[in-house]
């Protein structure tokens, strides 16, 4: 496959991926901010983006659409279910586990992405790869050791969040495959629409409250949407269109020191020499496998 990269300096497509996991290093904090059950939460963040973006596309990429196939459609569609899945559970595991629990067992996504990529024949991983997911998955696990909860109700937290990493490799192969035929914005556009449909159904058919809500809530379902998934999640999806899947999910992977660097920042924690290690090693790991991506 030709390489958009042979066009484009890798270090641009890695800089606007960094860019977007520190953005969506803020998502669980806004979660937390947020005060409102968690379907509410998810179905609040990709609506509002859907009123961004949706629009924009339909105005200005209508040639594009016109020029997709059902096999084209039938990925976008499955690519919004699968994050309207992701946001669910991961969302959801919030409600009983630690935040680092949360965000290291969500981001087993580029383990997911391997052994489904491999299993389905849309991705392949170089032994290279596979010693960057192991090396990453390890760093970030260390980032967050000490405050990882294993036991009591965070076992169900736990469980929501892998459930959560599983759906959004699925997010992630869907949107590759999706991405090799369409511009970022009608991908993005028919994605994050569909999740919209999907978690508003879920939203008015159990009959949950949808306003009501504080001004610290409101102003987290749009923090949420704007800069966690408009900025974020386009920042990755837009970079499909230059990496691989795999790759793509170590890069995420970089969430868990993200949210380490927030909290020193927004609430003065200093990080432990534990924790820096775990960022260097997880560093490392991004830098190996973006190596063996540009290779």
């Amino acid at each position: 496959m030709e390489s958009n990269l042979r066009r484009m300096s890798p270090a641009i497509p890695i800089l606007v991926l960094s860019v977007g996991v520190m953005c969506i290093s803020f998502g669980s904090i806004f979660v937390r901010y947020a005060d409102a059950p968690a379907l509410v939460k998810s179905a609040y963040r990709v609506g509002i983006s859907s009123i961004v973006v949706v629009p924009y596309a339909l105005i200005f990429h209508r040639n594009e659409y016109r020029a997709m196939s059902r096999r084209d459609f039938g990925l976008c569609a499955a690519s919004g279910f699968f994050l309207a899945l992701h946001f669910a559970t991961w969302i959801a595991s919030l409600d009983y586990t630690t935040i680092a629990s949360s965000v290291v067992l969500v981001n087993t996504i580029p383990i997911w992405i391997a052994l489904f990529g491999v299993a389905t024949g849309f991705a392949r991983m170089s032994r290279r790869m596979w010693a960057s997911v192991f090396l990453s998955f390890v760093g970030a696990f260390i980032v967050c050791y000490g405050d990882i909860a294993f036991s009591g109700e965070a076992l169900k937290g736990n469980a929501l969040a892998i459930a959560g990493a599983l759906s959004a490799a699925g997010y992630i192969l869907c949107g590759r495959a999706a991405r090799k035929k369409l511009g970022l914005v009608p991908y993005i556009a028919l994605c994050y629409g569909a999740a919209a449909v999907f978690l508003w159904g879920a939203v008015l058919a159990g009959g949950y409250e949808i306003t009501g809500f504080s001004n610290v809530t409101w102003g987290a379902f749009i923090g949420s949407a704007i800069m966690s998934q408009i900025l974020g999640h386009s920042s990755y999806n837009w970079a499909l269109g230059y990496f691989s899947a795999g790759f793509v999910g170590i890069m995420l992977l970089g969430e868990p020191l993200g949210s380490v660097i927030l909290a020193y920042f927004l609430f003065g924690e200093v990080p432990t020499l534990m924790k820096l290690a775990g960022g260097a090693l997880l560093l490392y790991a991004i830098v190996i496998a973006a190596k063996e991506e540009s290779a």
